[in-house]
């Protein structure tokens, strides 16, 4: 097949995005059509990773080199790594079946992974993510794109984020002044700001429902705080609240990015000093929404009250489906800028749980027809870089 014939064949065929977030609580995957102007997910398909949680959270800092069962930790992280990639098989084997396509229909899955540490900021900076590619394509019988962070981490970038080129494919109007702010409500939190003729912003903003999660698990071995529920029984303390506020990271610049190796319980209790034991833990739960949304809203201020139109806000990620937090963030952008526009990704028509793995969907896009996928503006990388690697069928 000649170039220019191979070229088409990517264009014309839909890719599957694959995504598992700081959470860990699920495996998200998606197909995604690029054949019209604007690019449409078609099907979408969802598996719990509940009876992985707890292994996962083994792996993260502050345990020992074993786990509490006795395993070593490599053995651990082998065995997770094949885990974590068939689940991911799984998951693709429903999306197929649920769209009536078969493995010859399909150009390539761009599969992020689970992030198992992200440490851009050490003296050596790197970044692993576990779902073994050489499984998935065996098993699927489709070319496997993937490991995208790294080659951006080898050109000097932070690895992270990379969806903000995709967010402006995905949500970009034709509107000549329109400012587009993207945010992912994840584990983490990061944004995209997109203006026409600008260099692309983005970054993590620091947490979303890492530390919310974390905190209803401890307190009421609950995975997640459904509808936030728990946080609106509870009330703000801004005593607390200024005290996590007070975090040096939230006030560097941009390019940056982090996780919850950093924003974790140890953060919480160092951060917040003493008493926070003795508060009701609704009210901390409270003060932890209150935490997100305000280091969320802080961080777009500038480029909300400087859009020369009304600003459009888009949100997406497991938070967007939390009403009270949404509530929160859609009050404060609104106290900034009455005007602004705060939808949910549902109503650009991508679902708030497709909107990450539609990106590495466009990321092996970019892979395939040989075009850079990260934002050197975004991750301080020297330069533009085709990101990821092959894994043919």
């Amino acid at each position: 097949m000649s170039g220019e014939n191979r070229r088409q064949s990517v264009k014309a065929r839909p890719f599957i995005g694959v995504m598992s977030g700081t959470s860990m609580d699920a495996i998200d995957a998606c197909i995604v059509d690029f054949s019209a102007a604007r690019p449409r997910v078609t099907s979408h398909a969802s598996r719990a990773l509940t009876d992985l949680h707890d292994d996962l959270r083994a792996l993260n800092p502050g345990r020992q080199t074993s786990t509490q069962s006795g395993q070593d930790t490599i053995d651990l992280l082998g065995q997770l790594d094949i885990r974590i990639a068939h689940r991911i098989c799984e998951c693709i084997e429903e999306l197929l079946d649920q769209a009536g396509l078969g493995a010859e229909d399909i150009a390539a899955i761009g599969c992020h992974g689970q992030t198992i540490r992200h440490r851009p900021t050490l003296s050596t900076p790197f970044t692993l993510q576990i779902g073994d590619p050489n499984t998935i394509a065996e098993r699927t019988g489709i070319p496997v794109i993937a490991d995208f962070r790294r080659r951006d981490m080898a050109a000097g970038g932070q690895g992270a984020p990379l969806v903000p080129p995709a967010h402006r494919v995905l949500f970009g109007s034709d509107a000549p002044d329109e400012t587009l702010i993207a945010v992912n409500l994840g584990g983490i939190c990061n944004i995209t700001v997109s203006r026409p003729n600008d260099e692309l912003v983005g970054f993590d903003t620091g947490p979303a429902n890492t530390l919310m999660d974390a905190w209803i698990r401890r307190h009421r071995d609950l995975a997640y705080d459904e509808d936030g529920r728990w946080a609106a029984s509870g009330t703000l303390r801004t005593t607390l609240l200024a005290r996590l506020m007070n975090e040096p990271y939230f006030h560097q610049p941009a390019p940056k990015s982090t996780g919850p190796e950093f924003f974790n319980l140890d953060w919480l209790l160092a951060s917040a000093g003493d008493g926070l034991e003795q508060l009701p833990p609704e009210d901390v739960q409270a003060t932890l929404l209150a935490l997100t949304a305000q280091t969320l809203t802080a961080a777009i201020r500038p480029w909300v009250m400087a859009a020369s139109t009304r600003p459009r806000v888009i949100l997406a990620g497991g938070g967007a489906r939390n009403p009270v937090l949404v509530a929160a963030i859609r009050q404060m952008i609104r106290h900034m800028a009455p005007e602004a526009v705060v939808e949910l990704s549902d109503e650009s028509g991508i679902d708030v749980q497709c909107v990450e793995c539609a990106a590495f969907a466009w990321l092996a896009r970019q892979f395939l027809l040989g075009q850079p996928g990260n934002a050197p503006s975004v991750t301080g990388a020297r330069g533009p870089r085709i990101l990821g690697g092959y894994y043919p069928a």
